[in-house]
Formats: C-alpha cells, sequence, structure tokens
C-alpha cells in the first residue's frame, strides 16, 4: 500500500546554512558539477530538486563532512531536526600512499593543489590505480534520513545533495576529505614524497644546503669586487664604468647629463 503523508510546512530556522544560488544550476566548478552529472546519471537529478527550497530558505541545520560520512541536520516540520546521512567508502592507507606517489610525481597536480584547485584530470589518478574520485553507482552510496518520507532521496537529502555540491564549490578539498584525506595531511603528505623522491638540480622545490651550514660563508665576497685604478681618479670616470643604460632625455645619455654634476665635486684631499 502506498504510503501518504500530507503536504506540511517547515519550521522556520535560524542561523540555518543558506545555499548560496539562488536559482539556476547547483554547482559552478567543474569538480561539483561533475559530482552532480554523477548523481544525475544515478537517477538522482530530478529528485535533488525537491530539496531546494529547503536549502535555498536555511532548513539545513548543520553539514559535517569526514571520511566515509557526510552528517547533516535539517529542520522539516517536527520539532526536533531529521537526521542525515550520507555514506561513500573512503580509500585506506595503502590506497591513499598509491594516489599520493602519483601526485607528488607531477609538479601539474601538486601546482593545482597548492592553489586550493582541483586538477581537471586528477579523476585520471584515481582511476589510473583501479579507484573512482566519484561515487559511480547508486550502491556506492548509502543514504539515510529519520524523517518517515519512504521515497530516496527524501527533500532532506536532496537538500543535503544540494549543499554539499556547493560545499566542493567552495573548497574541493573536502572532496577528498569525504575519500579519506584531508588537505592538511595530503599537502603534508605529498612534500613528504617530494622531498624524499630524488630530485634534478632543475628542481624549483630540490631542497638545498641547510642554512646552518652556510653562516660561515654569508658574508663572505661570493666572487671578485671591481675597485678603482686610483683613489685619487676622478669621479667624473665613475660614469663611464657604467653598464649600458637605455634611458636618454632630450637626444642626451643618463651618464652625459650626469656628468656636470660628478666633474663639479671634488675628490677626497682635493678640496
Amino acid at each position: 500500500m502506498t504510503r501518504f503523508y500530507p503536504p506540511s510546512t517547515p519550521r522556520a530556522v535560524e542561523g540555518g546554512i543558506v545555499a548560496r544560488s539562488k536559482r539556476g544550476a547547483i554547482a559552478q566548478h567543474w569538480w561539483s558539477k561533475r559530482f552532480i552529472t554523477v548523481l544525475e546519471g544515478m537517477g538522482l537529478g530530478s529528485r535533488l530538486q525537491r530539496g531546494r527550497t529547503y536549502a535555498r530558505k536555511g532548513q539545513v541545520v548543520s553539514l559535517e563532512i569526514e571520511a566515509g560520512s557526510v552528517a547533516a541536520q535539517v529542520q522539516g516540520s517536527r520539532a526536533r531536526p531529521y537526521r542525515v546521512r550520507i555514506g561513500a567508502s573512503a580509500f585506506g592507507k595503502a590506497e591513499w600512499a598509491q594516489i599520493e606517489r602519483q601526485l607528488a610525481g607531477n609538479a601539474w597536480y601538486l601546482a593545482n593543489l597548492l592553489a586550493g584547485e582541483m586538477p581537471d584530470d586528477i579523476e585520471d589518478v584515481f582511476t589510473g590505480i583501479g579507484l573512482s574520485l566519484f561515487p559511480t553507482s547508486a550502491s556506492d552510496l548509502s543514504l539515510d534520513c529519520s524523517c518517515p518520507d519512504w521515497e530516496v532521496p527524501c527533500k532532506h537529502l536532496a537538500a543535503t545533495f544540494y549543499l554539499l555540491a556547493e560545499s566542493f564549490d567552495e573548497d574541493p578539498f573536502r572532496i577528498l576529505a569525504w575519500r579519506g584525506r584531508h588537505r592538511d595531511d595530503l599537502l603534508g603528505n605529498l612534500h613528504a614524497a617530494r622531498t624524499d623522491s630524488p630530485r634534478g638540480t632543475d628542481d624549483p622545490l630540490a631542497a638545498g644546503p641547510p642554512l646552518e651550514s652556510l653562516l660561515g660563508s654569508f658574508f663572505a665576497p661570493q666572487g671578485p669586487v671591481h675597485r678603482s685604478r686610483s683613489s685619487a681618479q676622478s669621479r667624473a670616470s665613475l660614469l663611464d664604468q657604467l653598464p649600458p643604460v637605455e634611458v636618454a632625455v632630450r637626444g642626451r645619455t643618463l651618464p652625459d647629463l650626469l656628468r656636470p654634476a660628478y666633474e663639479s665635486r671634488a675628490a677626497p684631499g682635493e678640496a
């Protein structure tokens, strides 16, 4: 027998998470768009629309992303908010070690991640070792809500998906955190992998000698110093020692303009 629940009005929420987009597409960047595309491929796209009103009204009270789990509280018509959970498999240590070795070995990936962006071909890294950055089927996700609605996803889950995509827009590292690796841990491991791997002298990230080993010679001359041939040499001749300067004023070069001032100054002991 089909269950039927009469329409209800959700309770107003103070301080809820309000969606940034007021109309149109949910996602802005390629990674969050990709996430939505995956959901639509699972047949969840049309159902996500049910949660837009909830997300835009701020009915989502909280949203937390952890390894393998997204937990939220969504205020409905009842006094107590509904508990929502979206589960996905988090990769283990061995799998992340493989991923990090691949990322650390490519300066393109490293530069993008350090800039806070998701490389547009990062999915290839995961695919290359038999993994997938995004869920690929409905069986990759576990969806649960404490509401009485029998449809999955219900509007509370849909609102959570909506805000989750916007959260990925704001910080793509949250996608990786959902898969088991937080930003600081990932960047720290990538830096360690680069430091431990052999590198050529042209590598901009190659470590130089320790600073303490250079302190004894820090203030020592690093090359020959050009000296004047005579201490009584005319100050004006200093201009002749200048390298070529591509500056001219009314057809006169910079040394010619400065020469009268130099000639007017007496050398030490000549005054």
